[in-house]
């Protein structure tokens, strides 16, 4: 299976310290910060992690690790060991193009996925019945095809289109113009 894992969202906002920065002690259930402040986990079997506001404000590296206004600590959520370490590969993976271009395939299928259910209403069936059903889906496809076919040009040429009547704000500006 194939799909994206979302960015770490402190990652995101700060460009300081990611997940990965923080050294984890499974063992111990412990956390160190990348200027090396530890503290403790809260026994679940999923690590989170609250930073002592103290050790936070008086840390130099604050505005690269955390964007909290109100001088809380930083807090993250670590998954269970084997899925943590999952999630930071995975991670590192999508920023590679073997990676990207794997996605690319399944980014295609599900931007045809989308077009049929969001345009052609395929979600909604109109029958009942699997036979009935199924008939739906098949034409729904060979006319999702036929739309795509019409939109495409053998090469060397141009689509024959009408100019489309002017806007509103286009009519305006002419009716400005001496």
């Amino acid at each position: 299976m194939l799909g994206p894992v979302r960015d770490d969202p402190q990652a995101a906002q700060r460009p300081g310290f990611t997940k990965e920065d923080f050294r984890i002690d499974w063992d111990n259930r412990t956390l160190t910060s990348p200027p090396w402040k530890p503290t403790l986990g809260d026994g679940h079997p999923r690590l989170s992690v609250l930073f002592p506001r103290k050790a936070c404000r008086e840390c130099d590296d604050r505005l690269k690790c955390t964007g909290n206004v109100d001088g809380k600590g930083r807090h993250i959520f670590l998954l269970p060991d084997p899925q943590q370490k999952i999630q930071t590969q995975v991670r590192k993976d999508q920023k590679t193009g073997t990676w990207q271009r794997r996605y690319a395939i399944r980014a295609g299928c599900e931007a045809t996925v989308s077009e049929t259910v969001h345009a052609h209403g395929l979600r909604h069936c109109r029958y009942r019945g699997l036979a009935k059903t199924h008939v739906q889906h098949v034409l729904t496809a060979a006319g999702t095809n036929i739309i795509r076919l019409s939109q495409c040009f053998p090469p060397g040429t141009t689509p024959v289109s009408l100019p489309r009547p002017p806007g509103h704000f286009q009519r305006l500006c002419q009716g400005l113009t001496p």
